[in-house]
C-alpha cells in the first residue's frame, strides 16, 4: 500500500480481512472491468443477472451440506440479518443465543447478538430484549472454563431468553474475530452445537471474517469437524467487492414463503453483476492459485515466527490463531492500539481488537512473499519489542 506521500507499507490486515487474495489482483480485477463494460447493475430477484446464478451455484457447491440453497447479500451483517430471519423462520421460535465477545455488525438486528457495550449503548433501547449470552471459553482458561461455559448454554436453552421467548437460535463465530482472535476450547463449537440440536434449536456460524480459506481450512468449523446448520459468509467472497451470503440446507431454507410478487427480503444491489463478476474471480484463484493451502503454511510460519520472537518479551499475554488470523495479545488497555501506531513507523499496517484494544490482530493476504513474510516478522517483532514495559 502507498499513502498519498509516497510511503509504503505492508498491509497485514488485508483491508479487515477483505483481501485474501492481496489488493487487485490481476484477474479479479479485469473480471471487475470486463463486467463494468456489459452490466453495471441488475435487478436482483426480478430479474437476476446470469453473473448472479453462477455464483448461486459454486456457493452450494461449496456448503458443507449437499442440498444446500444460498441468499446473496452486500455486507456481512446483512448476512446475519438473513440468518436470524431464515432461523426464526425455520424453528418458530425467535429467542437467539449469543456469546460474550462475540461481534456480528452493527445493523439493529446484528447489533442485539453483538456483545461490545461501546457500540450496543447508544441503541440498547431499540435492540431486541430476547437474546441471552453465555461464556466463550478459550484453551488456556483449562476444563473448568469449557464445562462452565457448556453448563451456561444447557442453561440458557432451557430457561429462554431474558425476555420470555424460547430460543430457536444459537449465532457464533467458530473463531471470534474482532474480540481478539480467541480460538475457542477444542470441544466447545461440538458440545453447543448437540445442545443446541437436543433443544431444537438452529446453529449459525458467522464465518464472514473466518470463511474461504482465512483459517486454513475452506471453512473455520471444519477444523472442530462440526458442521452449522446455517453459515454466513463475505469478506474475502468479493475479493474486494461488497458480497457476502447466507447460506443453508434447502430443508431450513424452505422455510421462507413462496414470493407472491413481492419478496419479504431483498435489496436493491441483491446479486449486483460487478460484485458476482469479482467473487467467482476470487473463488478461481482461491482455487488455482492453493490459497487455502497457502494461508495454513504461511500462517504457521508466521506464527510461529511471532512466538519465538516474542518468547519472554514483557507485556506480551499470548500469540494465538489458526491460519492467516493470527492474535498478540499485549498487557494494557490500549495496548495493541500504541503498537500499531508505531508500527506505521515501520511500514506496517495493523489493527486491533479486544474489548480493551489490547490485541494486536493479524490477517494479511494469502500472497505475501518469503521476503514479505520473513519481514513482517522482524518488524512486528521489533515494534513490539520497543514498545515492551521495562523490567
Amino acid at each position: 500500500m502507498r499513502d498519498v506521500d509516497g510511503n509504503e507499507y505492508l498491509d497485514l490486515t488485508s483491508a479487515f480481512g477483505v483481501a485474501l487474495a492481496g489488493h487487485a489482483h490481476p484477474r479479479i480485477a479485469a473480471a471487475v472491468a470486463a463486467q463494468a463494460g456489459r452490466l453495471m447493475h441488475g435487478m436482483g430477484d426480478v430479474h437476476p443477472p446470469t453473473l448472479k446464478l453462477e455464483l448461486l451455484e459454486r456457493l452450494v457447491a461449496l456448503a458443507p451440506w449437499k442440498e444446500a440453497r444460498a441468499v446473496l447479500a452486500s455486507t456481512g451483517a446483512e448476512a446475519v440479518e438473513l440468518a436470524l430471519k431464515t432461523a426464526q423462520l425455520a424453528s418458530g421460535r425467535p429467542g437467539i443465543l449469543a456469546f460474550e465477545r462475540g461481534y456480528h455488525g452493527l445493523t439493529l438486528g446484528a447489533l442485539s447478538v453483538t456483545s461490545r457495550t461501546l457500540f450496543r449503548g447508544p441503541f440498547e433501547e431499540r435492540l431486541y430484549g430476547g437474546v441471552a449470552r453465555a461464556p466463550y471459553p478459550l484453551e488456556r482458561e483449562g476444563p473448568e472454563a469449557l464445562a462452565a461455559a457448556l453448563d451456561a448454554v444447557d442453561a440458557a436453552l432451557a430457561r429462554g431468553a431474558p425476555n420470555g421467548d424460547a430460543i430457536g437460535t444459537v449465532i457464533m463465530e467458530p473463531i471470534q474475530g474482532r474480540g481478539g482472535a480467541r480460538v475457542p476450547a477444542p470441544g466447545f463449537l461440538a458440545g453447543v452445537a448437540a445442545r443446541a440440536r437436543e433443544a431444537g434449536a438452529l446453529v449459525v456460524h458467522d464465518e464472514v471474517l473466518t470463511g474461504f480459506g482465512r483459517t486454513g481450512r475452506l471453512f473455520a468449523h471444519e477444523h472442530e469437524g462440526v458442521v452449522p446448520d446455517i453459515l454466513c459468509v463475505g469478506k474475502a467472497l468479493g475479493g474486494g467487492m461488497p458480497l457476502s451470503a447466507c447460506l443453508a440446507p434447502r430443508s431450513i431454507m424452505d422455510a421462507w414463503p413462496e414470493s407472491k410478487g413481492e419478496a419479504i427480503h431483498t435489496t436493491t444491489f441483491l446479486g449486483h453483476p460487478v460484485g458476482c463478476a469479482a467473487a467467482l474471480a476470487f473463488l478461481d484463484v482461491l482455487a488455482d492459485e492453493g490459497l487455502v493451502r497457502r494461508a495454513a503454511e504461511i500462517g504457521e510460519i508466521l506464527s510461529t515466527g511471532l512466538r519465538r520472537g516474542l518468547e519472554g518479551v514483557p507485556g506480551v499475554v499470548d500469540v494465538r490463531g489458526r491460519g492467516l488470523l493470527i492474535g498478540l495479545e499485549l498487557e494494557g488497555v490500549e495496548a495493541a492500539a500504541t503498537v500499531a501506531e508505531r508500527a506505521l513507523g515501520a511500514g506496517l499496517l495493523l489493527i486491533t481488537a479486544g474489548e480493551r484494544a489490547e490485541v494486536l490482530e493479524l490477517t494479511p493476504p494469502a500472497v505475501l512473499t518469503e521476503d514479505q513474510l520473513d519481514h513482517a516478522i522482524d518488524a512486528v517483532t521489533e515494534t513490539i519489542r520497543r514498545w515492551a514495559p521495562k523490567g
